[in-house]
């Protein structure tokens, strides 16, 4: 009773409100709405694993399934074509088109600890993430963020994790995620309650790393 009164959510970093990937930028999970990101995330990874049913081990299967580290991140970052060269090679002719090779690996979306220090290790992800648009949501827990998101991949810390796109379970949650939180960013969207509702009842119908971490 009154849970959902004392429940914290995102907490804005900037004024743009926008509907648009990038907006994402603009929150900062932390208390309750951090624990809710990070269990949904955790039910995507066993279920995804479950469905997979790899016998690699599962730390080797979890680095096929996230960017690890900033290093990582900013590597993979880098290989997608930010979204003006997309358009670009869009208009070209088919034969084209059709040769060109694009990025084995792509993000759907980049975790990214926000109360890291120093802060500029994930100063520069901010642009490189919006050029590609790559949603970044931000987590804090009073300076140990980066521990929060390394029980999700296995580690003792993780700075960033980008989630690659698989087109399994993972993918599935963290676009739950992201369409919740991108509503109530509207204008006429929420502004208070818990941004996980919305995909909470969706679930119930459904029956090496790098040196900077």
């Amino acid at each position: 009773m009154g849970s959902r009164s004392s429940a914290k959510t995102p907490k804005k970093i900037g004024n743009n409100s926008n509907s648009t990937p990038a907006s994402l930028e603009i929150n900062c999970y932390e208390g309750e709405s951090l624990t809710n990101l990070l269990q949904s995330i955790l039910r995507g990874i066993e279920s995804a694993r479950h469905l997979d049913g790899s016998s690699l081990p599962e730390k080797i299967w979890i680095k096929q399934q996230f960017a690890i580290g900033v290093n990582e991140v900013t590597r993979v970052l880098e290989r997608m074509k930010p979204c003006a060269e997309l358009e670009r090679s869009a208009q070209l002719l088919p034969s084209i088109t059709n040769n060109h090779k694009s990025p084995s690996v792509k993000l759907q979306a980049v975790l990214v600890a926000s109360d890291c220090n120093p802060r500029w290790l994930t100063k520069h992800l901010q642009s490189l993430a919006s050029s590609r648009s790559v949603p970044l949501i931000f987590v804090k827990d009073n300076k140990e963020g980066s521990l929060r998101l390394g029980e999700l991949v296995k580690l003792k810390t993780a700075i960033a994790i980008g989630i690659k796109v698989k087109g399994n379970a993972i993918n599935k949650y963290v676009d739950d995620i992201i369409q919740a939180d991108r509503y109530r960013l509207q204008p006429d969207g929420p502004n208070s309650g818990g941004i996980f509702d919305n995909f909470q009842d969706t679930d119930k119908k459904r029956n090496g790393v790098t040196n900077i971490v």
